[in-house]
């Protein structure tokens, strides 16, 4: 055990936790109307603790438990066979899986923006616990826990390459986001915009100081490596929220904070799985091309399409992770065969295990709330509980 990469692993450990609780939160929170703010922060909180329990359950060993092609068994449920002593790589094994932990807390919570203002509540918690196991575990074994996807997998011995999850948790919770607001539908009323700015403002400056955890992290040391991660990290985000906002105001003629802290969150997304295998200016290109494509592809996504991912959880995310990920190869730091090869099957897969899991879950518990408890707000419908004395 190396003292040094342990202690930051602790760090990042808690960054990353840092996101969901109360980044995404904030930011979700404070992108939807004042009467359904509650319910976000309780999807949220709540799908932190299940995935927690379930990760040590069965998530843990199905992503990391063992070396077959397409999962890892059940051999390491609740931690079987690992103490204190047990060792990943220079950490200890147990602190590799609070740290992977914490990505299968924020990978299920993401899709939560695509369903907000109109779900049941039951089907938030089975739908989030069925899809960390079925699809979730099994892509993060694909690739990062020896399988497939892996080095030595089907794409030959350098595997395909995805430093901290634009496949394993963008592009999934992407398109598993887009599943669930294709068949849940559109919202009845879409025309009030977010409540508080500031809670988006602080929950993404919240989720900018955390993605360093995310990103730097992935490195599992404490050596250059993560340092350039981190780094990295910084200007894509920088370099996203200024393309962002200067798109906006060439199409708009003005620029929003909003949309300033949203090409935030793009520019993170799509520099994930590239940080560990880019410098600076790359990072940079990233970022600056990242702020007007996930811009352009909300409007794609509501207003040609007609598909309402109600805080464009595909169009940040899952377009983000995707261009990333393709954008290791542009560099020559990956095989473009690998690359694409990786997308397509984990995209097929997601989106096929997604479906059925909404379509199974809906037998059991309303996928939907009724139109009335839409219109009162899922806070006071939902859980009897409200945010401010005067709701709107």
């Amino acid at each position: 055990m190396n003292g040094a990469d342990t202690a930051f692993i602790i760090t990042a450990t808690a960054l990353v936790l840092f996101m969901t609780l109360p980044g995404l939160a904030l930011f979700y929170g404070g992108l939807v109307r004042a009467r359904n703010v509650l319910s976000v922060f309780m999807q949220c909180f709540a799908i932190a603790a299940l995935m927690s329990v379930l990760w040590l359950v069965a998530g843990y060993s199905i992503a990391f438990g063992g070396d077959g092609a397409y999962w890892g068994g059940l051999g390491k449920a609740f931690l079987n066979g690992v103490d204190a002593d047990s060792l990943h790589g220079t950490i200890p094994e147990v602190l590799f899986f609070a740290f992977q932990m914490t990505f299968a807390i924020i990978t299920p919570a993401l899709i939560v923006g695509a369903y907000v203002e109109r779900v049941g509540f039951g089907f938030v918690m089975v739908f989030s616990a069925l899809w960390m196991l079925i699809c979730y575990a099994p892509v993060a074994h694909w690739v990062w826990g020896g399988g497939m996807l892996a080095d030595g997998g089907i794409f030959g011995a350098t595997g395909v390459k995805d430093f901290a999850g634009g496949i394993v948790v963008h592009e999934t919770a992407g398109l598993a986001a887009l599943v669930v607001a294709v068949v849940l539908g559109p919202r009845k009323d879409k025309s009030k915009p977010p409540h508080n700015p500031g809670f988006v403002m602080i929950g993404a400056a919240m989720l900018w100081v955390g993605w360093f955890g995310f990103n730097g992290g992935s490195q599992l040391a404490a050596d250059g490596g993560a340092a350039m991660a981190l780094t990295v990290t910084h200007i894509s985000a920088a370099a996203a929220s200024l393309s962002w906002a200067a798109w906006e105001r060439i199409k708009y003629g003005k620029s929003s904070l909003i949309g300033l802290v949203t090409g935030t969150i793009a520019g993170l997304a799509s520099i994930t799985p590239a940080s560990g295998y880019v410098g600076p200016v790359e990072a940079l290109i990233i970022g600056g091309v990242a702020g007007v494509l996930c811009q352009e592809a909300c409007g794609v996504i509501k207003n040609k399409l007609k598909i309402d991912d109600t805080l464009d959880v595909f169009a940040v995310h899952g377009i983000g992770g995707i261009f990333g990920t393709i954008m290791i190869a542009v560099f020559g730091a990956g095989n473009f065969g690998a690359q694409f090869g990786a997308l397509a099957i984990v995209g097929v897969f997601t989106l096929v295990v997604t479906y059925v899991i909404v379509r199974a879950v809906a037998l059991v518990t309303p996928i939907r709330v009724n139109d009335e408890d839409e219109y009162t707000g899922l806070d006071l419908a939902s859980h009897g509980e409200r945010a401010y004395e005067f709701n709107s």
